[in-house]
């Protein structure tokens, strides 16, 4: 299995001289799920953007397909960012208030209007055909389309958010908490949903979360992080292996396996 995603020795400090990563080394590989899991303060989220280049890396290098991710800028990383989306812990804050539904699934298409995905094109003619099939995608009707995000539910939103970072039909997504606000119910319908569409599009992820049992639904093979650094790192199916570090071990009690 080719390596899509390869971090190499990330290391990245703040003012105060706190490591928020220290030495961070991983790879996807095409298709896969990486899980990555800590409590609040692991570096987690720092590493999510890292790989977005939101913020700049004090150390280390991340390839994307072979080639460097973290020196692009201008257009060069705009084009990029079309192949990683994102998928954010809040769907209230990720979706503009003032923006119908109808505008929100659309906007990225609309600012790469060359972008046909294969899922999408017998419907990319057609703005509204196009938007529909989004949403159908994610277990939402067309009638949704002229709805605001104050008429919809947390789930309703956190699946717009979906339909919005599939549309360009990208190579990974990066999944930042995209559960932790939601009701337990909603949870595990949003993870199924999840899981559906990266089998039937082929997709690769990052699923990041400090919820041990959501990262072992989804991931094919997943890191442990605590105070910026990889404490442990294993297949999904040798989570409750008994040479799992301490800290996994205690993440695994608190989840009350």
């Amino acid at each position: 299995m080719s390596v899509l995603l390869d971090v190499c020795h990330v290391e990245k400090k703040y003012q105060d001289q706190f490591y928020a990563v220290k030495d961070v080394s991983f790879q996807i590989k095409i298709g896969e799920c990486l899980g990555l899991v800590g409590e609040s303060g692991s570096g987690k989220s720092t590493i999510a953007r890292a790989i977005l280049s939101v913020v700049k890396l004090d150390k280390g290098a991340i390839y994307f397909h072979g080639s460097r991710l973290d020196t692009l800028q201008g257009e060069k990383l705009r084009q990029m960012r079309k192949h990683i989306q994102m998928v954010f812990q809040d769907p209230t804050s990720s979706l503009n208030e003032r923006l119908s539904i109808f505008t929100s699934v659309m906007e990225p298409l609309d600012n790469f209007k060359k972008v046909k995905p294969s899922f999408l094109a017998d419907v990319r003619h057609s703005r509204e055909e196009t938007a529909i099939k989004l949403l159908e995608m994610v277990g939402l009707s067309s009638d949704f389309l002229k709805r605001y995000p104050h008429e919809l539910s947390g789930g309703q939103k956190q699946r717009v958010a979906i339909a919005r970072a599939i549309s360009l039909g990208p190579d990974l997504i990066i999944c930042d908490e995209p559960t932790a606000s939601l009701d337990a119910s909603i949870q595990a319908q949003i993870l199924n949903l999840l899981k559906e569409l990266k089998k039937d599009l082929e997709m690769s992820y990052l699923f990041i979360s400090h919820d041990i049992a959501a990262v072992q639904y989804m991931s094919d093979e997943m890191i442990v992080m605590k105070e910026g650094e990889i404490v442990d790192q294993f297949s999904t199916q040798q989570l409750l292996h008994s040479d799992r570090n301490l800290y996994t071990r205690q993440l695994i009690q608190a989840n009350s396996y």
